[in-house]
């Protein structure tokens, strides 16, 4: 049975001023995968990511979430599918003036008609998900930078969403901490089918999460590999491919030390 394609891109270019960030780059996103987006710095994974969740409208090409292109459909529907996602961003992106709770509780007052027991509930059993019981009334400048990671994804998940989106989400993480996360991200997967993208370059998360990569080069201004990280890892024929997934220094065409 084919998979299906929850995201597709199709032919997308991007650019800052005149400077070509992507141009014509295509690929799918499947129902119930991890998908990682990586790649050295400057390549656009964070640009790709603000593409893939309506931030940045691209110049030409779409990109099409669950059969809508959030790219040229109108705001009803764009707001539909808003709520069919939900976004980790790199810092977490609390509010810092609100509780935990009521961090959470915000995407479900602002687009659901729950009543206010019924969203308790719900922020009790979100934050639950991510081990962050008792800290309904914590603020974020009273947690740790991990607690304010995972209160993040409380967040993310508070509407179900059918896709989530991490913007490197083991930045400024311990090792230990980061792991922590890994394991969460691949329980929320297993667990509830919910597909996951992942913009990172941390090796060890992308061995521990990844089911599938795309890896962009900002001199290709597009993907140079897609597959298995293992099997790239091992047996890619591009050698800044093998270079990166084996921690390797990156050497130039002339065969000089990049700088």
């Amino acid at each position: 049975m084919a998979r299906q394609a929850v995201i597709q891109v199709r032919d997308l270019v991007a650019r800052y001023g005149e400077d070509i960030i992507f141009d014509r780059v295509s690929f799918d996103v499947y129902e119930g995968e991890i998908f990682v987006v990586l790649g050295g710095s400057g390549c656009g994974k964070s640009t790709l990511l603000k593409h893939l969740v309506g931030l940045i409208s691209p110049d030409s090409g779409q990109v099409i979430i669950g059969g809508d292109d959030i790219s040229r459909c109108d705001d009803a529907t764009f707001q539909n599918v808003l709520k069919k996602i939900g976004v980790l961003y790199q810092g977490a992106a609390l509010f810092g003036s609100m509780t935990l709770s009521e961090n959470v509780a915000l995407p479900i007052i602002e687009y659901t008609d729950l009543p206010q027991r019924s969203v308790a509930t719900l922020v009790r059993m979100k934050l639950g998900l991510v081990d962050l019981d008792g800290y309904e009334n914590h603020l974020p400048s009273e947690i740790s930078g991990g607690m304010k990671k995972r209160a993040g994804l409380a967040r993310a998940m508070a509407l179900n969403p059918k896709i989530l989106f991490f913007d490197e989400p083991s930045a400024g993480l311990d090792p230990v901490t980061s792991a922590e996360l890994d394991n969460l991200i691949v329980h929320l997967n297993r667990s509830f089918g919910t597909t996951i993208v992942i913009v990172t370059h941390e090796l060890q998360s992308i061995f521990a999460v990844a089911h599938r990569v795309i890896m962009l080069d900002k001199h290709a201004r597009g993907i140079i590999a897609e597959g298995d990280p293992e099997y790239l890892r091992d047996h890619s024929q591009n050698p800044f491919v093998r270079q990166f997934f084996n921690r390797q220094t990156k050497k130039n065409r002339d065969g000089t030390e990049e700088k």
